[in-house]
Order: C-alpha cells, then sequence, then structure tokens
C-alpha cells in the first residue's frame, strides 16, 4: 500500500509518500517507510530545502533492525548572472550504528556561454546509511573539479563549436587509501551538420584491497593499478531519421590491457517512433588470464498520443548466457501520474541445463488531486 501527496503553495514545495510493506520470508519483515519533502525557492536561482525519511519495523524484527532514519538539510544561493554555491549535510539515526552518521557536499559552479567551472567535495561518514533509499559508494571522501570550454568558430565553414575541458574525481577512505581516481582530458569538435567526434585521455587509478572474480575463474589481486586509455567517440547527426555512432576505448586495466569497442544505430520516424541498437564488446587481457564479453542492447519508444506511450529494452549478456526483456506501458495523466503497466523476463539459453525464466507483471495506477482545496 502506497500514499503519495505533493502540492506546491506559491514558492514551496510540499511531497509526502508513505508506504507498507508484508512480511516474505526469508527476504524483508512487516515494515512501514515514509518520505517527506519541503523546499522553497529563492530570488536568483536560490533555494533551501529539507527531506526526512523513515523506516520502522511493524513485524518481529530484532531491535538492531527496529528503525532507520535520515534527516538532510540542502541548499544553494546563485551570485550574480553564472555563479552558484550548493550545499547539504545528512545525518542517520539507526538503531544498528553508533558513530560518523553524516554526509555532506559543498560545491561551487560558474557556468556560462563560454566557460563551465566546478568544484566540489563530498564526505560520507562510516556509519551514514539512508536505509530508506541507497548510496552508490559507502564511506569515502571525493573531491571533484572541472574546466570545459565552449569555443563557437566564426570562420570555419564546417566546425560549429570546439568543447576542450578537463575534469577530475577521486574516491579516498578515512585511511588515506585511495580507491579510485579518473582525470579525464578531452576535446569535443561539433561540425554544423550534426556530427560530433571526441578525442579523450583518461588516466585512471583503481586501489584493490580485497582480491575478487572479474570474470569465472579469473581473480583480481590486491594491489593499487594505475593506467592511461584513449578513448574516440564518433556519431552522426542525431537528428537525422537514420545515425550511427562508435565509441571504442583502448588502454591499460588492472595490470592488462582493455579494448572495447560499442557501435550503434538509432532509428527516428517523426515523433513518434525511435529505436536503437547497440552492441558492446570487451577483450580483456590480463596477468591472471584473458577474456572476452559481450552485451546487446535493443531499445524501442512508439507514442501513441502524447500520453499514451510503449517503451521497451532486449538485453543479451553472453557472460551469464541469458536473454532478459523489459516491456513498459504508460497511460499519463500528468507527469509520472497515471496508468503503468510493466512486465519483465529473464531467460536463461546457456548449455546448462533447460531454460528457467524469471518473470513478473506489475501494474501501477496513480491519480493526482489537490487535498487543500
Amino acid at each position: 500500500m502506497r500514499l503519495i501527496g505533493n502540492n506546491k503553495v506559491k514558492k514551496t514545495n510540499i511531497g509526502f509518500l508513505d508506504m507498507a510493506t508484508d512480511k516474505v520470508t526469508g527476504v524483508a519483515g512487516k515494515e512501514n517507510y515514509a518520505v517527506a519533502r519541503i523546499s522553497r525557492e529563492l530570488p536568483n536561482r536560490s533555494a533551501i530545502g529539507f527531506l526526512f525519511t523513515n523506516r520502522q519495523s511493524t513485524g518481529d524484527q530484532p531491535p538492531s533492525e527496529e528503525y532507520g532514519r535520515t534527516f538532510a538539510l540542502d541548499g544553494r544561493v546563485g551570485f550574480g548572472e553564472y555563479q552558484q554555491v550548493s550545499a547539504y549535510v545528512a545525518r542517520t539515526d539507526n538503531s544498528d550504528a553508533d558513530r560518523d552518521q553524516y554526509s555532506y557536499r559543498a560545491s561551487y559552479s560558474y557556468d556560462s556561454a563560454d566557460w563551465l567551472l566546478t568544484a566540489g567535495y563530498t564526505e560520507v561518514g562510516e556509519g551514514f546509511d539512508p536505509q530508506v533509499g541507497f548510496l552508490r559508494r559507502m564511506a569515502y571522501r571525493k573531491p571533484d573539479a572541472t574546466i570545459f570550454r565552449r569555443y563557437r568558430t566564426k570562420n570555419s565553414k564546417h566546425i560549429q563549436e570546439l568543447r576542450p575541458h578537463v575534469s577530475y574525481r577521486g574516491f579516498w577512505d578515512f585511511d588515506g587509501f585511495q580507491e579510485s581516481g579518473f582525470l579525464h582530458m578531452d576535446n569535443h569538435i561539433e561540425w554544423k551538420k550534426g556530427q560530433e567526434f571526441h578525442t579523450a585521455i583518461n588516466l585512471t587509478r583503481e586501489g584493490v584491497k580485497e582480491a575478487f572474480e572479474i570474470f569465472p575463474g579469473i581473480m583480481v589481486p590486491p594491489d593499487t593499478y594505475d593506467n592511461s586509455e584513449v578513448a574516440l567517440v564518433a556519431f552522426s547527426n542525431r537528428g537525422a531519421p537514420v545515425s550511427f555512432e562508435m565509441r571504442t576505448t583502448v588502454g591499460g586495466f588492472f595490470g592488462g590491457d582493455r579494448i572495447n569497442i560499442s557501435p550503434g544505430v538509432r532509428i527516428r520516424f517523426g515523433d513518434n517512433f525511435n529505436t536503437e541498437l547497440m552492441w558492446r564488446y570487451n577483450n580483456i587481457d590480463l596477468p591472471e588470464g584473458d577474456f572476452e564479453t559481450n552485451l546487446g542492447l535493443w531499445r524501442l519508444s512508439y507514442s501513441f498520443t502524447p500520453r499514451m506511450f510503449l517503451e521497451s529494452l532486449v538485453q543479451y549478456n553472453d557472460v551469464d548466457d541469458n536473454l532478459s526483456a523489459n516491456l513498459r506501458f504508460g497511460w499519463l495523466q500528468t507527469a509520472n501520474v497515471g496508468l503503468f503497466v510493466v512486465y519483465n523476463d529473464i531467460q536463461e539459453i546457456g548449455p546448462l541445463g533447460p531454460p528457467r525464466p524469471d518473470r513478473s507483471l506489475t501494474v501501477k495506477l496513480s491519480w493526482q488531486f489537490d487535498a487543500l482545496r
């Protein structure tokens, strides 16, 4: 069961969601989830907001799993026409954690027609655990920065814009060990007919504390791996009925080498029908062994009307040797509100025995109304 509320009073946004789940033996207990959000728009691209989430056990879970709460305050302040400072601070209060349940970020950006400059710092404490939602990464310190130049040519007959840029992001744990780093140096060349060509050099670092299996039977041992790679991207005019793209990356990879090739084609008929076919190939050569991977994707989207659509994604993965499909039908009242029907199907097609399909069908109906009138 789920209850959702959303309303805007002048420049104040108020949102609320409450959901109750039943017990599924071996998967999850009986619980209640709640999310509340309020934000206020201020002059000159500024704003302030507050977020509260709560997971509360309503069954027979042990005391260590009784509850999980998150409190967060965020805001941004605009300076002049191009500058902005943003920040958030958050804290969790969980029944099974007792220290470092905090997270915060501060960032600066300058975004004009010619330049994009950003700098930021994020920290996530070792005990920070938002149990309503998720984190891509736990317990880290992360600085990041970008210098991006947009240059419109005036005398060229063919080139529309040049976009040289450099960016960096790095992750450290609280013992000072660098878990990963990524320095990206690139230039985008855009032609007046819509084609683009990107040339990049990436300097990467991956710190591995514990050995892990990257491919069946092949382990990556603990070490710090510094590598460099070249990335090339080219695509034709994406506004045309048919467009093509090619992405290639060649360079070091966990003490060995990697070649990644990703060709793709997109087809569009008017404003109603779009489809995309892509293939991602990896050839990996490591000291511990060599392997290849293939991933094929087929996306399709058809709009019957501006409010009614059908979308599908079919994917083949040769590592797991399975074929998966996702089909989604939507009939909208407003944005993300209406009738949704979602079908998922995963088929194992390898030689290890008969297919074991995993299928699900979800029907969601939501309706939005103004409870304050």
